[in-house]
């Protein structure tokens, strides 16, 4: 059932895909970009498998991996991420988005292959060094190498749509995380609950996991296949990128097009070199307030997804009869993420391309506004109604994923340009992952003392992230701009004609 509606979801958004042409594009274009971007994004999603899938782990070896020391190892891999950019995001602008998901893809699958080894070993009583320090090392190396697909993904969306595409694609981007979030919770949990020694589930995919990898035949749950299948599935898409993805329309025999973007009107002759990208993006204010709202965004976001399975799995022990309320949140978690992320993304795209002339502040801001109203609900509830604190907790990540698509995903290319986009898009999408570290650190710490503190210090970073949207507010590119002028005279001109036409020959 969860598949079929996922699958059902993935149809919505390609029909939405093809009914979204404000530039009239050829059919034969169209097709051309579903092509490229399907397969780039499919592979960006299976990242996500090969990301999450740590918290999963956590879960599945329970005591053998406290909730502090899996706060340090998350932190030391999303903090190695954020700080990446600052080299991998003009290495992408120099070699292309198809080389970089590329590297992201088979890096992701190496890593995830080694902790894969590593779980397997602990498990077996064979390996005698320090865990957190094994893991945090090489997750820190996973996430170094993930972080190299959000600004493929980018790079390559920077050439493939204009301006007034990207809000939707925003929407696409933001499905896309959906999707690897199902992937990681509940396919990874699948993949735990099949690969223990005695499985209570009978289901056909049991089956073939026993059957494949002769479980039956060691003396403990094979936990360690959570991080060798993504390393499998990583390695498909990135064959399939090889072939298929092209990092612009003239690669794939089509004419480039000015995207209206903040790189509208640049010499192309000009040669982009590191020192200018980098000069480029610090010296511009919108750049910083962009970055600080992904910042609250990366707090908000892995702070609920990340932690809400472990507060329920703690209340299992504490209060069962609690416990039972959470129950169909924890066993749907992966699909509500993607149902609820999908829909966020795509609200928040289309409202800010058909509402508000492709600015993202407003959603932005209408987002940390239902973020700071559902975070003191959960605040109040947490303890007394299971069902309030799990709805709460989904529908923040409809907000949420709202929010980090027009950023990440739209606003970081908007005013970076697409020469610059991945260098910009990485410095933003590297301060999510230092707010992830940060909440990492501080609900690990903080929900050892009391999990009252969770939501509470959460709080404070939707506000941020509210006034920095609304300072952002009236915010666009000046091309972006002048494209939404001229494109305002020519329908005034053409509504001009037919008045004119219809007084000249009335009916």
């Amino acid at each position: 059932m969860a598949l079929l509606l996922v699958s059902l979801c993935l149809a919505a958004v390609i029909f939405l895909y093809f009914a979204n042409n404000p530039l009239n594009h050829t059919r034969k274009f169209m097709i051309r970009r579903f092509v490229n971007w399907f397969p780039l994004g499919m592979s960006y999603a299976f990242l996500y498998m090969g990301r999450y899938n740590l918290n999963v782990a956590k879960n599945a070896l329970g005591d053998m991996m406290t909730k502090e020391q899996f706060g340090l190892i998350f932190a030391a891999g999303t903090i190695t991420y954020g700080f990446s950019f600052l080299l991998n995001g003009p290495i992408v602008d120099k070699i292309g988005g198809k080389k970089g998901i590329i590297i992201a893809t088979l890096g992701a699958a190496i890593m995830n292959m080694a902790m894969g080894g590593a779980t397997y070993l602990y498990m077996m009583g064979r390996l005698k060094t320090n865990m957190v320090v094994l893991f945090s090392v090489l997750f820190a190396l996973n996430m170094f190498f993930q972080s190299y697909g959000a600004v493929s993904i980018i790079k390559v969306k920077a050439y493939w749509f204009h301006v007034r595409e990207r809000g939707v694609f925003g929407a696409i981007f933001g499905t896309l995380i959906s999707f690897g979030v199902y992937f990681a919770f509940d396919w990874g949990q699948a993949i735990v609950e099949a690969s223990k020694l005695h499985p209570t589930d009978t289901s056909w995919f049991t089956g073939m996991i026993q059957h494949l990898f002769a479980i039956d035949t060691l003396t403990t749950n094979a936990t360690w296949l959570v991080f060798f299948i993504p390393s499998f599935l990583l390695v498909v898409w990135a064959l399939i990128d090889m072939v298929l993805l092209k990092d612009s329309p003239k690669e794939a025999n089509f004419d480039d097009f000015d995207t209206a973007d903040a790189s509208s009107g640049d010499d192309e002759n000009v040669q982009i070199t590191m020192s200018l990208v980098l000069k480029k993006v610090f010296s511009s204010p919108i750049m910083y307030t962009i970055a600080l709202v992904d910042f609250t965004s990366g707090v908000l976001r892995n702070g609920i997804m990340q932690w809400y399975l472990v507060f329920a799995h703690e209340m299992k022990d504490k209060d069962p009869v609690y416990f039972a309320g959470t129950e169909f949140f924890t066993k749907n978690w992966g699909l509500l993420l993607c149902l609820t992320g999908i829909i966020g993304g795509f609200v928040a795209g289309m409202v800010s391309d058909r509402l508000f002339q492709s600015r993202r502040g407003p959603p932005a801001a209408i987002n940390n506004m239902i973020m700071i109203v559902l975070l003191a609900v959960m605040a109040f509830f947490l303890f007394s109604n299971p069902t309030v604190v799990g709805s709460a907790a989904v529908l923040m990540t409809l907000a949420v994923i709202g929010v980090h698509s027009l950023m990440s995903g739209t606003a970081a290319a908007d005013f970076g340009g697409k020469k610059m986009t991945a260098t910009a898009s990485g410095i933003v999408d590297g301060c999510v992952y230092l707010g992830s570290g940060l909440q990492s650190l501080a609900i690990g710490y903080l929900s050892a003392k009391s999990w009252a503190y969770w939501p509470l210090f959460l709080i404070p970073f939707a506000i941020m992230g509210l006034f920095l949207s609304i300072k952002m507010w009236n915010e666009l590119p000046k091309a972006t701009k002048e494209y939404i002028l001229r494109m305002e005279k020519e329908e005034e001109a053409k509504q001009n004609a037919n008045a004119t036409n219809q007084v000249a020959d009335p009916v």
